[in-house]
């Protein structure tokens, strides 16, 4: 194994030096967020994010968006003396860090970078057809291998102009026309749910509205178009779906104007994994403060999947607490709703008494990396007992050991990495700075909350 002083990135996770006891506050939701701001640049009148998530992917879209033409501007409450996400950043409803997004005619030319971020490549071009001119997206060398054609299809479809040099996926060009006709189409988003929310975010602004019919397999991660359909609601839209007794894989939009909000952007569940994963890993007990009692964030299921495999959850006015029991039992479970999840719980399947099958995440290989291929690897290098099978992972819990983990630029990768951490003395995460993807300061919150002396005028 190459020696640690050729890898500057590495971040020595730290071992847990006994059972957990903290409160950490975890920043605002990138899924809510970026939503969000896409409502807000779209409505017809102005409207503030207030707790919105700063991290890459936001603020990757919070510019795309401002190069169309649509007015972002970023204030701090009196209450918010540190960075977006710290503890001491002003967590109560109104406080810390707000954004008012003022609508503008969208315009280009422009430039979108969207890095690696699926919400910002597959959100946009939506926004961009209505825009009047040219608007190019280019991203990371990653964002080329992601799936987009799904949306580039239905675009063109639904009257958009788009030269992708017949590759379907970036880069790209959609040439804005000020509007778009809008219709019926016909979609396969078996690859990313992200497809049909693309395609209904914008929709009030298409002439016709949208009627989103997906074709294919099964549609992963249900939640967040459910999340998609209750934004869109909350600022006015009429959004028929099948659960409200329409026709099975059918979602309509009616055209019309969408009203600014004043919305507060709940803590994203999904980063919350890795720190109540500590709880189960040490025996301990974890508070995440702000859990909403209702939400359609796919890591709420986190209270039910981390329940069955051996901690206890309890949902208060302060927060959601859960307990660890000292012990870590596998599970066998569809994850195909909450994909995002898989990597944390393959880390904490990894330190059980018993198996685990983790199934229902064949899309996993499409994401910021192939998820699946890559848990398989880097656990199985540290003495672990991992198989790929068609539609994710079995995992055979092994005595683990120290050794450099890669995270292939996927920041759940690294929170999953530090996970094992816990446990597991001398691991070593390679880049770790990936987490500002959509976790900023990982490493800090990570560090206080085994050790909230570190920082106790941050602790609630």
């Amino acid at each position: 194994m190459t020696e640690s002083p050729a890898h500057p990135a590495l971040w020595p996770a730290p071992l847990a030096p006994g059972a957990v006891d903290a409160t950490v506050t975890v920043p605002g939701s990138k899924s809510v967020t970026n939503r969000g701001l896409v409502l807000a640049a779209l409505s017809s009148e102005p409207g503030w994010l207030r707790r919105p998530l700063r991290s890459r992917d936001t603020l990757l879209m919070a510019e795309a968006l401002r190069t169309m033409g649509v007015g972002i501007e970023e204030t701090a409450s009196s209450s918010s003396s540190g960075p977006a996400g710290s503890a001491d950043s002003g967590q109560q409803p109104g406080g810390g860090e707000a954004w008012r997004i003022i609508p503008a005619g969208l315009h280009g030319p422009a430039t979108v970078d969207v890095g690696n971020a699926g919400t910002v490549m597959r959100f946009l071009p939506p926004v961009a057809a209505l825009a009047d001119g040219p608007v190019r997206f280019d991203g990371d060398p990653r964002s080329y291998e992601r799936p987009l054609g799904g949306v580039i299809d239905a675009l063109r479809a639904l009257g958009a102009r788009i030269d992708d040099d017949n590759r379907g996926a970036l880069p790209l060009t959609v040439f804005g026309g000020g509007a778009l006709e809008g219709g019926a189409v016909e979609i396969d988003a078996s690859s990313s749910s992200q497809f049909v929310s693309a395609l209904l975010l914008s929709a009030p602004r298409f002439n016709q509205g949208v009627e989103v019919r997906h074709v294919g397999a099964a549609l992963p991660s249900m939640p967040h178009i459910r999340m998609t359909v209750d934004m869109l609601r909350s600022v006015g839209a009429q959004v028929d779906t099948p659960e409200a007794g329409g026709e099975p894989n059918v979602w309509r939009v009616t055209p019309g104007a969408l009203l600014g909000r004043d919305l507060v952007v709940e803590p994203d569940l999904s980063n919350a994994q890795p720190f109540l994963a500590a709880a189960l890993v040490t025996g301990g007990r974890v508070t995440i403060p702000d859990w909403p009692a209702h939400t359609t964030q796919p890591g709420d299921a986190l209270r039910e999947i981390f329940t069955t495999m051996g901690g206890s959850c309890e949902l208060t006015e302060q927060g959601l607490t859960l307990t660890g029991s000292g012990r870590i039992h596998g599970i066998d479970v569809d994850l195909s709703e909450v994909g995002e999840l898989t990597p944390g719980i393959a880390a904490v399947a990894a330190l059980a008494d018993s198996p685990s099958t983790l199934r229902g995440v064949a899309h996993l290989r499409l994401h910021e990396t192939d998820r699946l291929a890559a848990l398989t690897k880097e656990l199985n290098e540290l003495g672990g007992d991992v198989t790929e099978t068609a539609d994710g992972l079995h995992i055979r819990p092994r005595p683990l050991h120290g050794g450099i983990f890669h995270t292939y630029e996927d920041h759940r990768l690294a929170t999953a990495a530090a996970i094992i951490g816990l446990a597991v003395e001398g691991v070593e995460v390679e880049n770790v700075a990936t987490t500002a993807k959509t976790l900023p300061d990982f490493p800090a919150l990570w560090t206080e909350m085994l050790d909230p002396s570190a920082a106790p005028a941050q602790r609630a």
